[in-house]
């Protein structure tokens, strides 16, 4: 029997969210076994972990699918929230948590682990804060010990409330702010917030407890939001304002942000409680964990836009189940605008891949290369690389090697290529082409340009080019895949032609 097999059986449910999605691979990397409750497993197609865990199907509002789900396993994470479900999350947020203490009971597991809000319990708490602590109570109702870990604002890429930061302090360079922007927080990091998640499981004194967790230091909601400009280098004021209330702050949030107001309005209505850790367990029961400030969080949450980190940060936005491949897919993610083209291909990857990495230098961008012409002129003319740098090897592609106003990032043999832009844009920009068989033998091409816009400069910019890349975009993917089957049929040609001859 193998170490593997010997390991405890780790159930964690609300995989196909944030921190769900974060916890597994951790979860995995510190030898668990791990299992997974999703309503839907398709939702899980893609994930590169996909291979190392059990899934199983199954809902919080059924009760009767919980306890096949839960047999077996030495302790379960509940990460279910049901805050955009509309007006009555609250109530559907205690039945579901109500029927998982029951299963947990009846399945004999050993622990429940949950991550709630971080806030002092009064009357004035919000409904989305109030709906979180009542949700670690009704966990509390049964017989299994819970260790309720309570955190305010995670910062990190795809954290709502960090997003909502995120987004508005890029896209609004003047910010009118109601009084709940002075109101104080103590931040933590993602990385934090998963390392108590793990930890819990080897530091059986945390049973039983709630467990406060916070960054290592106290700031408001505004200065979170000028800090966040200054990392990033951007100018931001701001302007108060006496009454604004949390329906009118959503309905601007949803306005400016992809943030829609049904979530935004009880996010927003929850700020308005402080968020500060009042006692000491967590330093007490996890002293080897040392959390860091606000500004050094948002900096490795930045940090995941940089070279080398894009592709692990976008694996799960741009998973894509075979059984349904958009045409188009356009989308903003973790503050990145990704522009997905995909055509389904009966030709091998290697042709797909011979044709997009001999893509650019003396053969052009094989649809409306003039436009590019034009690009690359522009971009001289601003000081930058322009697009006459050609390419060292016009079948041949190195990683670091210049491709006219490209950069290759990342080539993985018959398969993908990725560049990064060099062309001056205000924000970083990415083209990555990748051709990946399928279980019906054919090929799915997908070509993605990804986009991190810088301030409210950026925005503007893709939107305004984006008719543009419509059509230089869509007539790209399409040669790549008339080349293909050209190079295909050439090469059936001329093995017949062998066989004559032979």
């Amino acid at each position: 029997m193998t170490v593997e097999t010997q390991s405890p059986l780790i159930l964690v449910t609300g995989a196909t969210g944030y921190i769900g999605g974060r916890l597994i691979p951790n979860l995995l990397d510190a030898g668990y076994r791990v299992r997974c409750l999703v309503r839907d497993p398709n939702r899980l197609q893609g994930r590169p972990w996909q291979d190392r865990v059990e899934i199983v199907a199954g809902d919080v509002l059924q009760v009767e699918t919980l306890v096949p789900a839960l047999t077996g396993t030495e302790a379960a994470y509940y990460l279910i929230h049901s805050m955009a479900g509309g007006d009555d999350f609250h109530a559907r947020d205690v039945t579901a948590a109500t029927n998982f203490a029951v299963a947990a009971e009846q399945a004999s597991v050993q622990r429940i682990i949950y991550l709630g809000g971080l806030a002092e319990s009064s009357p004035e708490l919000s409904e989305h804060l109030r709906s979180r602590q009542q949700s670690g109570d009704a966990l509390r109702s049964g017989s299994v010990p819970v260790t309720e870990f309570r955190a305010g604002v995670i910062v990190g890429s795809g954290s709502l409330s960090f997003e909502m930061i995120r987004y508005l302090t890029e896209r609004v360079p003047v910010m009118i702010c109601p009084r709940w922007v002075y109101t104080r927080t103590q931040p933590i990091g993602i990385r934090e917030v998963l390392e108590y998640l793990v930890a819990a499981l080897k530091v059986p004194q945390s049973s039983g407890q709630i467990v406060e967790i916070g960054g290592a230091e106290i700031v408001t909601y505004g200065e979170m939001m000028l800090l966040y400009a200054e990392v990033r280098g951007l100018q931001r004021w701001m302007i108060q304002v006496p009454v604004l209330t949390p329906r009118l702050s959503s309905y601007w949030v949803n306005l400016v942000t992809p943030i829609p107001a049904v979530i935004a309005r009880p996010l927003i209505e929850g700020l308005r409680n402080e968020n500060i850790v009042h006692d000491n367990s967590a330093t007490r029961l996890f002293p080897f964990i040392q959390p860091v400030g606000y500004r050094v969080a948002v900096e490795r949450a930045l940090a995941r836009l940089d070279v080398g980190n894009l592709e692990s940060v976008w694996s799960d936005a741009l998973s894509t189940s075979q059984g349904d491949v958009p045409p188009v897919t356009l989308t903003v993610h973790e503050g990145m605008v990704l522009e997905r083209r995909q055509r389904v291909v009966s030709v091998p990857p290697e042709y797909l891949y011979k044709v997009f990495t001999g893509i650019g230098g003396k053969r052009g961008w094989f649809a409306f290369n003039w436009a590019w012409e034009i690009r690359g002129l522009a971009d001289k003319l601003i000081g930058g690389v322009g697009l006459r740098r050609g390419r060292r090897d016009p079948n041949d592609l190195r990683v670091g090697e210049a491709l006219d106003f490209w950069r290759v990032e990342e080539v993985k043999e018959g398969h993908l290529l990725r560049l990064r832009a060099e062309m001056k844009v205000p924000g970083k920009a990415w083209l990555q082409f990748q051709a990946t068989r399928r279980d019906d033998g054919q090929t799915l091409l997908s070509q993605t340009a990804f986009f991190a816009p810088k301030g409210l400069l950026g925005w503007l910019y893709w939107y305004a080019l984006y008719p543009f890349h419509g059509f230089i975009f869509s007539g790209l993917i399409d040669e790549i895949v008339e080349r293909s089957l050209s190079l295909e049929s050439a090469q059936e040609q001329k093995q017949s032609s062998e066989t004559v001859k032979a």
